[in-house]
């Protein structure tokens, strides 16, 4: 179960955000509205949540879930790929630093973005990525073994982070979409075959029993409420236009 979350406001520099997607400017207003009922959203799940204020020194900032790892057991500070997110790390660490005793910190050469990490259970899968490298990544598998716990690589080809692909419901379920849905790091997995068309949909978020899911995508959220979840669904059109999705949002501990 997860008591928290910290999330970060919108800048006006979003606009200016780094993006593949081809979907257009975000809407900065509409940005703010939508982050606004993302919060709503994950306190009706039951989270006490902790909102920082906007930087405008970095457009993607909103994405706070790329700069630090939370464990049940320790934090990690991340070191991004995106040379233009690297420093989101100082500003996000006295925050983490409130809520845990023991923090950890990737170190350069190695890169990681936590967008590249996917919890299950004890284990952690980090995604092999254009902005998490093997450096990164063994530098990560050790801090969790470190704190008893495990970690292990998955190479990516067609997308930009590992939850991109990816959404794991508890209870055995895993949301899956191209090239994830034949890897054999998966097949232990209930799979739940995401349409390719709404591949965005992939990344939907467990919380507390219920599952988050973007707006606008029908056959994933029918997929979803089939195996009994309580569903939420949640527009943030505006953040997929740069390349952000609903984990990318918050951190969540």
């Amino acid at each position: 179960m997860f008591t928290k979350a910290i999330v970060r406001t919108p800048s006006q520099s979003l606009v200016k955000g780094i993006t593949t997607a081809s979907l257009g400017i975000p809407d900065y207003e509409k940005a703010l509205l939508q982050h606004s009922d993302y919060i709503s959203a994950l306190k009706e799940c039951g989270l006490e949540v902790t909102v920082l204020p906007a930087d405008d020194n970095f457009p993607d900032s909103t994405f706070v879930e790329d700069v630090a790892l939370m464990t049940p057991r320790c934090a990690i500070i991340t070191n991004p790929g995106a040379p233009t997110r690297q420093l989101e790390t100082i500003s996000i660490r006295p925050t983490v630093n409130q809520f845990y005793n023991t923090v950890e910190t990737i170190e350069p050469p190695g890169t990681v973005e936590a967008g590249d990490i996917m919890m299950v259970g004890d284990h952690y899968y980090i995604g092999l990525s254009e902005r998490t490298n093997q450096n990164g990544a063994d530098q990560m598998i050790n801090l969790l073994e470190k704190h008893q716990l495990t970690g292990s690589v998955v190479t990516l080809s067609e997308v930009l982070h590992l939850k991109t692909g990816l959404g794991y419901l508890e209870n055995n379920h895993l949301l899956a979409c191209g090239e994830f849905l034949s890897k054999p790091e998966f097949q232990q997995y209930h799979l739940l075959e995401v349409p390719i068309e709404e591949a965005y949909a992939a990344n939907s978020v467990w919380i507390n029993g219920t599952v988050l899911t973007p707006k606008g995508f029908p056959k994933t959220l029918a997929l979803i409420q089939a195996l009994g979840y309580k569903t939420r669904e949640v527009d943030v059109s505006e953040f997929q236009k740069i390349d952000g999705g609903l984990s990318c949002l918050s951190l969540r501990f």
